[in-house]
């Protein structure tokens, strides 16, 4: 059982590598969007951490990432659409993992969290340049959520071979 400290400092930490990995690449998407690597570690925070913990490492370090980079927009979208991507993980892997296996329920549950993320920016680019404009991101999106999904397993093996899981 990992202490609260913890479980605190874990989430931390992810918070902070998933605004550096959002930062560190960033390729112009058509809308004034960008593609970044953040989602590998969205989907690790969460597998590997509760529900809770996994939301606001996973949103709080998104958002954080956009408002760093100028982005301040999209900052309360990216909150919610990354923290509700780490629930779906956590939730559609503890779903899926006795019934499937662990490999299949991650890639499942990623896939799940990442077409989240492509509706989710659709709707909101939607309302902020119309729904016809916002069509052009999704591909972009949907390349970001494939990168974000091998990255994300390759991370979670990594993590799981050293057991550093927090749930």
């Amino acid at each position: 059982m990992k202490t609260k400290t913890q479980k605190i400092v874990m989430a931390s930490l992810l918070a902070a590598l998933c605004c550096v990995a959002t930062m560190i690449i960033k390729i112009p998407s058509p809308l004034k969007g960008y593609l970044n690597l953040g989602d590998c570690v969205v989907l690790l925070s969460g597998w590997i951490l509760s529900p809770l913990y996994g939301f606001f490492a996973a949103g709080l370090g998104s958002a954080l990432a956009d408002v760093f980079s100028g982005y301040v927009t999209y900052a309360p979208a990216t909150f919610l659409i990354k923290g509700i991507m780490a629930l779906t993980a956590y939730f559609g892997f503890k779903f899926l993992n006795n019934k499937i296996g662990n490999l299949t329920a991650r890639i499942i549950s990623a896939v799940v969290a990442e077409t989240i993320m492509v509706l989710g920016y659709f709707v909101f680019e939607g309302f902020l340049y119309g729904f016809a404009p916002s069509v052009v991101n999704i591909p972009a999106n949907v390349m970001q959520g494939l990168a974000g999904i091998i990255i994300g397993i390759v991370l979670v093996k990594i993590f799981e071979k050293n057991k550093i899981m927090m749930d």
